[in-house]
C-alpha cells in the first residue's frame, strides 16, 4: 500500500505550504504529495516550489480543473515542473469541477464533461510524445482551433522541449462514464466517494474502461487507485468529527447546483442519500447550520482514522477499501504522517 500526503492549501485565504510535514513524508518514503485547487491559489505553481525543496517524492495533482487551462498549457507546465524535479515525479491529477466554476469563473461553457476529460487527455499525451505536430479532433476540443472567431491561420506545433521524463496523467471523477473513462485513457483513479464498498459500486466501470484500454497508458497491473483518509489523533472524538461537518455541509450542500452536485452524489453512493438531499436542502435554503447537524457522525467517521494512537491502529486494516493501490492521508501533523507510515510499513511495506 502506497502512501501520500494530500495538502489543505487550496481554499485557504493565504498560501502556506506545510513544508515540515512534506519532509517528514519523504523521509517516511511517502509515494507522493498532492496539491488542488478550486477559485483560489492554483494547483500547478506550488509543485515547482515542491520541487526545489525535496528530492524523490512524486508531485501530484488532485486536481487541476481542466476548463482553467487549455491541455496544451497544462502539458507545459507539466513537464517544466518534472523538468525542475529531475524526472519521472510529476502526476497530472485532471478533474471537471462544476458548472458554476467552470461557466462563473473560467467563463468557459460548461458541454460535456465526459468529452472534456478524454480530449484533454489525448492532447496532452500527444505534446509529450512529441511524435509529431500535435492536432487533434474532437467533440470538445480540436487542435488547431477552427472556430467562431478563428482567422484560419492555426498552425499544428511540437513541443519546443523535450519531457525529461514520464508524467503520468490520472483522472478524478466518481459517475460510472468517466470512471470508465479513466480505466480506458489514465494511468490512475482518484475517485469521488469511494467508501469501502467503493470496489463493488465502482469496480465494474473501471472494468469496461480496462477492455478497451488505450496502448498509451500504462499496463493495466501498473494502474493506481489512490483514495482519501483522514488521520488524527486526539482523544476527543467527537469534536475531531464535528470539526469537520461545516467543510463536509459546505461540499455536499454548496459547491454545485441543485441538479448537479458531485459531492452530493458522492455521499449518497457512499449509503447517505438521504443526508445528501437533507444537507443540500437546508444550504440552498440558507440553513448552514441545519446543514452541518444533518452531517451524520458515521459518515464522517467512515472516512477517516480518528481517535487515539491505539484506535487508529486498530481501526486501519477495516478502512482500507478493496482496490485501494494508495491511500491520499490528509494531516499535516508530523506525528501522524509517521505513525501512519508505521502501520501501513507492518502491513505491506512502503515502495
Amino acid at each position: 500500500m502506497k502512501l501520500a500526503l494530500g495538502l489543505e492549501v487550496y481554499n485557504k485565504a493565504q498560501l502556506n505550504l506545510p513544508m515540515d510535514g512534506i519532509q517528514v513524508a519523504e523521509q517516511c518514503g511517502y509515494h507522493s504529495v498532492w496539491t488542488a485547487e478550486a477559485y483560489g491559489s492554483d494547483a500547478l505553481s506550488p509543485l515547482a516550489y515542491l520541487a526545489a525543496h525535496t528530492k524523490k517524492i512524486k508531485l501530484g495533482t488532485a486536481v487541476i480543473q481542466v476548463a482553467a487551462r487549455t491541455p496544451a498549457s497544462a502539458a507545459m507546465t507539466a513537464m517544466t515542473i518534472d523538468a525542475l524535479a529531475g524526472g519521472n515525479r510529476t502526476i497530472i491529477g485532471l478533474g471537471v469541477s462544476g458548472p458554476q466554476i467552470v461557466e462563473g469563473w473560467y467563463g468557459q461553457p460548461w458541454g460535456s464533461p465526459h468529452h472534456w476529460l478524454r480530449d484533454y487527455v489525448a492532447i496532452m499525451r500527444n505534446v509529450f510524445a512529441r511524435e509529431t505536430p500535435v492536432t487533434h479532433v474532437g467533440k470538445q476540443l480540436n487542435l488547431p482551433f477552427e472556430g467562431v472567431g478563428s482567422i484560419g491561420e492555426g498552425k499544428a506545433l511540437k513541443s519546443i522541449h523535450h519531457p525529461v521524463g514520464d508524467i503520468q496523467i490520472w483522472i478524478a471523477s466518481g459517475a460510472p462514464l468517466n470512471t470508465a473513462l479513466a480505466g480506458e485513457v489514465a494511468d490512475g483513479w482518484l475517485p469521488m466517494g469511494y467508501g469501502l464498498d467503493g470496489w463493488e459500486t465502482h469496480g465494474p466501470n473501471l472494468e469496461k474502461g480496462f477492455k478497451k484500454r488505450l496502448d498509451n497508458a500504462i499496463p493495466i497491473e501498473q494502474f493506481q487507485l489512490f483514495t482519501n483518509l483522514s488521520v488524527e489523533i486526539t482523544n476527543d472524538i467527537q469534536t475531531a468529527i464535528d470539526r469537520r461537518k461545516p467543510l463536509t455541509a459546505m461540499y455536499v450542500g454548496g459547491m454545485g447546483s441543485e441538479q448537479n452536485n458531485y459531492h452530493r452524489d458522492s455521499m449518497a453512493r457512499r449509503g447517505f442519500p438521504e443526508a445528501a438531499a437533507e444537507i443540500q436542502k437546508c444550504w440552498l435554503n440558507g440553513d448552514k447550520e441545519g446543514a452541518i447537524k444533518a452531517v451524520p457522525n458515521e459518515y464522517i467517521d467512515q472516512s477517516g482514522l480518528i481517535g487515539p494512537v491505539e484506535r487508529i491502529q486498530e481501526r486501519y486494516s477495516a478502512l482500507v477499501p478493496k482496490g485501494a493501490t494508495g491511500l491520499i492521508i490528509r494531516s499535516t501533523d508530523t506525528q501522524t504522517i509517521e505513525l501512519m507510515a508505521e502501520i501501513v510499513g507492518e502491513h505491506s511495506g512502503l515502495d
